[in-house]
């Protein structure tokens, strides 16, 4: 396993703490391998204050249909900075604050954090970016462990997270690492059925909502470097009813690697459509085969913003799925996973690739 993605912390989203900081909390939390995520539950108190950007930073793109939190870490950051006189420094974190970045609902109780969301998002009529992060055995009990305690406690889960969602326009990344992890032989075979049963109802339970998109995981080209290994897993998983899947979740591969691969994949399962995370990737991954490439690398940087203008019919959106600045986790000097990390934020965006 060549790597992993990040925690999961509470919120996008996504691990902090699995406390409730206020209002919301999300997740976002660390995982493994060449592509194992992980934010940490998060609070966002964003939905109740409106959706104004902070104070000079730049207007999301109108390409980008997603909403941008007023109240995320970055923006927050923003504020401090400004008030410390750090214009230079807020300035340019302000290419994260302005930019949508995904939601990673609460392991414990998604809804009201995601109803939050919701409305805020619908004052300017956004579409919601939610990561569904919670299957049983995740992780296979590495670093990101965790998630509901049996199928019945994720099948409830899941139900709460798409009837909070209700009719809102929103996408949702659906388990980052579950069936790479099956792929990889992670995950014990005992819990592959089981697996691939949840994740199908799940494509079911979210799509019945009228204005949601869905998109399976499928890791990314470091992680499975062969795209038909993943053809089947998705196919169990439902991929003929999502709206496609998804790639390079809280990892660092590059846009031309992710794409070609992408194709291959999407030629395997009909011609799927599929998303790819942009979030950390603007340099790409840390060369030199160096350990542990996929914590808290140093040099890397923003890659292209979120928006659905990709050039490619199957593309639908580079997305920021990983929440740019959280932490992978104590290596390097890092606080611990999905924990906001501000120093690291700083340098994503002094390096952006755009």
């Amino acid at each position: 396993m060549s790597g992993r993605r990040i925690v999961p912390r509470a919120l996008p989203r996504t691990v902090r703490a699995l406390a409730v900081r206020a209002l919301a909390v999300l997740a976002l939390a660390g995982a493994l391998t060449a592509g194992c995520s992980t934010p940490e539950p998060r609070v966002t108190g964003a939905a109740d204050e409106g959706n104004e950007l902070v104070r000079g930073e730049p207007a999301p793109s109108a390409a980008s249909p997603y909403w941008v939190d007023p109240n995320s870490d970055a923006a927050r950051q923003v504020r401090t900075w400004e008030k410390q006189g750090r214009e230079a420094e807020a300035k340019i974190l302000r290419r994260i604050s302005g930019r949508p970045v995904a939601d990673w609902p609460a392991w414990d109780d998604p809804a009201p954090g995601i109803r939050a969301a919701a409305r805020s998002a619908a004052r300017t009529k956004k579409t919601i970016l939610l990561v569904a992060y919670n299957i049983p055995h995740r992780d296979c009990g590495l670093y990101s462990a965790g998630g509901a305690k049996d199928a019945d406690a994720y099948r409830t889960w899941i139900g709460e997270f798409a009837d909070a969602i209700g009719d809102a326009p929103a996408t949702v990344i659906l388990e980052p690492d579950a069936l790479p992890h099956i792929t990889d032989g992670c995950t014990p075979p005992e819990h592959h059925a089981e697996r691939y049963q949840l994740l199908s109802e799940a494509v079911d339970t979210l799509k019945a909502r009228p204005g949601t998109k869905v998109y399976l995981d499928a890791g990314n080209p470091d992680w499975i470097d062969e795209p038909a290994k993943m053809a089947q897993p998705l196919r169990q998983a439902g991929i003929d009813r999502a709206d496609g899947f998804s790639l390079n979740v809280s990892n660092f591969q590059s846009n031309d690697s992710v794409k070609t691969y992408a194709g291959q994949l999407s030629d395997a399962v009909g011609g799927a459509h599929f998303v790819i995370d942009t979030s950390r990737n603007g340099n790409g991954p840390l060369s030199g085969g160096r350990e542990e490439a996929w914590c808290n690398p140093p040099g890397r940087g923003l890659g292209t913003p979120p928006t659905t203008d990709t050039g490619d019919d199957r593309l639908d959106a580079y997305l920021w799925i990983k929440r740019p600045g959280d932490s992978d986790g104590t290596c390097r000097g890092g606080p611990p996973a999905g924990d906001w990390w501000p120093e690291y934020a700083l340098g994503l965006a002094r390096r952006a690739a755009t």
